[in-house]
């Protein structure tokens, strides 16, 4: 698979067969949608049911995304043949780690190459911000999550944070 990824300032964009992300502001209604789906997943499988609309406001009001926006951050949209699908964001944990956060594939575009798309082009926007490495965190219960990051690059590190939700931490280099 050919990704083509290119960031210059705060534009971030890579393509691949027909997905395309680009950097978004979180709060478009394209990549509001996409963040709600993605609350609504990660919670719906943490409690086993169903997220709530009041669950999910509550969890975006708790959980802000005010640092993914340039200079600390970016928010990229992929879009698979036009479609939004795809989401996640960047951010700065020191002037040399970047963290990702919010990584989300909608299920009915899982395995067409959405994913690593989406972390092209957030690991060209943490380049652009400077960043040497980028960290993550996940769940154990985010099996296809864990798989992506592995295929892609990112190995298991000890823990660097205290997540109340954080089961598996990983690292990939950018230099």
């Amino acid at each position: 698979m050919d990704i083509k990824s290119t960031s210059t300032g705060s534009t971030t964009t890579a393509s691949v067969g027909n997905w395309t992300v680009a950097a978004e502001h979180f709060a478009t209604p394209d990549a509001t949608a996409l963040r709600r789906a993605y609350y609504a997943e990660v919670a719906g499988r943490y409690w086993k049911r169903p997220a709530t609309e009041a669950e999910i406001d509550e969890g975006l009001r708790d959980d802000p995304a005010d640092g993914l926006a340039p200079p600390t951050g970016q928010f990229v949209v992929g879009r698979l043949e036009g479609t939004p699908r795809a989401c996640g964001g960047i951010r700065l944990l020191d002037p040399v780690t970047a963290e990702l956060t919010r990584v989300y594939v909608d299920p009915r575009a899982r395995g067409t190459g959405g994913g690593a798309t989406l972390l092209a082009a957030l690991e060209a926007a943490a380049r652009a911000l400077g960043a040497e490495r980028v960290r993550l965190d996940t769940r154990s219960d985010l099996v296809e999550a864990r798989a992506l990051y592995a295929r892609e690059g990112y190995r298991e590190i000890p823990a660097y944070n205290a997540g109340p939700y954080a089961e598996h931490w990983f690292e990939k280099p950018l230099v």
